[in-house]
């Protein structure tokens, strides 16, 4: 693929995305805030306007994955799960959704049928509206089954919003769950392993935990771990923030399952997209009252501190046996058309 041309990895998180997005996107578009809120050019998760005491979240998504149905989801499920959670991490209680959808003619209106009900009970799980959307249909060949788009409403108090970009030093990094879930599985089903395995996408809408977090209170920043994984959440979060971090290799839960299927593939678990997991950074006096709150949801029950942010410029993983290595953003997630 020539360097004039899009490629698989220009849609995959990590280091070419963010060049693309850099110099194609933001390059060519008026970056205004609107209200004084959180405008385009902070590469959050989302921006907001602020309305009197208030402040509204707005995020959009697109949905491309392949499959479109997976162990553990959907793209009707990813579709609301993936925008919820990109307002949740802003500290905003989402209130509603759109949804547009384009098909190729031809597609399953069972399939259809079944992907719209999915991304409904996906909304309900935390009182999510469905409130507007759109519906188009291309010729066949023309677009890959159905590509969904969904646009996120949330709202905070003013003063409440959570960026990525404010890690401090002390504070502790805590996962809400095990890392590497969606992306492993997804690459699992694909290559039609022969294993028995109960490994499944981690796919949730995840603003009950994160509420239990902020009701507790001293959470600094938050991040969704999509495309390109935990390693390049964490490596944002730190870069954005001017910090370094420390992990604790021993800490971060990973599942066995994902274990054996990342040394099957070579590829790095911490890599692949988590479509149900916020990485956390938490004061200190905090974190262990946080941690015990998300705890008690089912989506944070194997929640974890670990690691705190330090002085530097790098995130650093400390290994077992004492040593340390250097994790850096990757190129690209490894896994393609995740989300």
């Amino acid at each position: 693929m020539s360097e004039d041309k899009i490629s698989m990895n220009h849609g995959a998180g990590g280091e070419v995305m963010a060049n693309l997005i850099s110099s194609a996107v933001l390059d060519n578009i008026t970056k205004k805030s609107v209200n004084g809120g959180i405008s385009l050019d902070a590469l959050d998760d989302g921006a907001t306007i602020p309305i009197g005491d208030y402040e509204i979240v707005v995020t959009t998504d697109g949905h491309t994955i392949d499959p479109l149905f997976f162990p553990g989801g959907d793209i009707g499920r990813i579709s609301a799960a993936g925008t919820i959670n990109d307002v949740s991490v802003m500290g905003a209680k989402p209130l509603a959704i759109s949804n547009a959808i384009i098909m190729q003619e031809g597609f399953p209106i069972a399939d259809l049928d079944r992907i719209m009900k999915s991304l409904n009970e996906t909304c309900e799980e935390v009182d999510v509206a469905v409130i507007t959307g759109d519906t188009k249909v291309m010729e066949q060949g023309k677009i890959d089954g159905i590509v969904m788009v969904t646009t996120g409403i949330g709202i905070a108090k003013k003063g409440e919003i959570i960026r990525d970009s404010t890690l401090e030093v002390g504070d502790k990094i805590i996962v809400t769950g095990s890392l590497g879930d969606h992306g492993m599985s997804l690459m699992s089903f694909r290559e039609g392993f022969g294993f028995e395995t109960d490994l499944k996408s981690d796919t949730a809408p995840m603003w009950n935990v994160v509420k239990k977090a902020l009701d507790v209170g001293g959470v600094t920043a938050m991040k969704d771990p999509t495309r390109g994984g935990f390693a390049n959440a964490i490596n944002e979060m730190a870069s954005k923030s001017g910090k370094g971090v420390l992990l604790h290799q021993e800490a971060i839960p990973i599942k066995k399952e994902v274990h054996a299927v990342s040394e099957m593939l070579g590829i790095d678990p911490f890599e692949v997209a988590n479509e149900g997991k916020v990485v956390m950074g938490v004061k200190a006096d905090k974190a262990e009252e946080v941690l015990e709150a998300i705890k008690t949801e089912e989506y944070g029950k194997d929640a974890a501190i670990i690691g705190e942010v330090i002085e530097g410029d790098y995130v650093v993983v400390e290994t077992p046996i004492g040593g340390e290595r250097i994790l850096e953003a990757p190129i690209a997630d490894p896994v393609p058309r995740v989300c």
